[in-house]
């Protein structure tokens, strides 16, 4: 049983800046992949960032530039820096923590980015 905690979403005027937090809890070895996706009202949610345990990274072209995803194995944490963030990042960010091929969801932090 992985239960994943989010923090760090609130609310920012257009070029700020935010840092979300996603630790995983519970019952873990060794986490796989982790990753950050996010939804917006009527769209479907999408991938935004993920990074493997090497470290290897891959970004949404609408990001890449702008977020800089990253990780601390030993905290079983997952990070976003989100800089220049712009009113079309507003949306529910969600972490995904892959743990023995198994992919665990957090619940969700809300960005709004207003201009």
């Amino acid at each position: 049983q992985v239960q994943l905690a989010e923090s760090g979403g609130g609310s920012v005027q257009a070029g700020g800046s935010l840092r979300l937090s996603c630790a995983a809890s519970g019952t873990i070895f060794s986490i796989n992949d982790m990753g950050w996706y996010r939804q917006a009202p009527g769209k479907q949610r999408e991938l935004v960032a993920s990074i493997t345990r090497g470290g290897d990274t891959n970004y949404a072209d609408s990001v890449k530039g702008r977020f800089t995803i990253s990780r601390d194995n030993a905290k079983n944490t997952v990070y976003l820096q989100m800089n220049s963030l712009k009113p079309e990042d507003t949306a529910t960010y969600y972490c995904k923590v892959v743990v023995v091929r198994v992919a665990y969801w957090g619940q969700g932090t809300q960005v709004t980015v207003s201009s």
